[in-house]
């Protein structure tokens, strides 16, 4: 584990839907990302969002270099 866990990259932007599923992938490997939903912030908060069903994946610097190529091939494998 890195000696400095708060910087963190965001890799995936997407529905709850999607971003759980990337979640379940990442999780295989040991990697624990964390989640931003700002419009369910909005919601708790009363603020609105420019990210409306949008959830942004974010892991570890130091877990990119596994985490990045899971992603590419998630997004690659749901591309329309």
């Amino acid at each position: 584990m890195s000696e400095n866990t708060e910087k963190t990259v965001r890799i995936y932007t997407g529905s709850d839907i999607m971003a759980e599923a990337l979640v379940g992938r990442l999780k295989e490997v040991d990697i624990t990302p964390i989640l931003r939903d700002d419009e369910q912030s909005g919601v708790m908060f009363g603020s609105g969002s420019k990210f409306d069903d949008q959830v942004r994946v974010f892991v570890r610097k130091d877990e990119l270099a596994i985490a990045q190529p899971i992603a590419d091939a998630f997004i690659k494998e749901t591309e329309k």
